[in-house]
């Protein structure tokens, strides 16, 4: 089974995808097998991370932000604005795509973790992301 999901980012920063993707693994009626989600853009990307401290989200980000600064005099890629090159930069240092167990019809997740859109753009809008349900 292969699904869509649009989701809403309000800028830089984490947006919790957990429940809409659960939702896709429940109605697949599959037990056993994988979810991946794949992400269509190349200035965002997903994580599997803490879910309950949001200082963690805040703490990735502060460190994102240090490792790839804006308007660094190297980059030539510049017409989208001073936030484009750094969020192209960021969604190569961490992941388009990630792979989730399905056990009992259910996320295998760990109890602290969480499925998150990293919005590397300072302006929200809508991303979209594929979910695939095999098994």
């Amino acid at each position: 089974m292969i699904r869509q999901l649009s989701i809403h980012t309000r800028g830089k920063g984490f947006t919790d995808c957990t429940r809409e993707i659960a939702a896709l693994v429940r109605a697949s009626g599959v037990a056993e097998g994988l979810c991946t989600v794949f992400i269509r853009h190349t200035s965002a990307s997903l994580v599997i991370q803490e879910n309950a401290d949001p200082a963690v989200q805040t703490d990735l980000q502060n460190w994102l932000e240090r490792l790839v600064p804006e308007n660094d005099a190297l980059y030539t890629h510049t017409a989208e604005g001073p936030d484009d090159m750094p969020a192209h930069i960021k969604c190569a240092l961490t992941q388009t795509s990630i792979g989730v167990p399905i056990m009992d019809a259910r996320l295998a997740l760990g109890v602290w973790q969480g499925i998150y859109l990293w919005e590397h753009r300072r302006h929200g809008g809508r991303r979209q992301l594929v979910v695939h349900i095999s098994g």
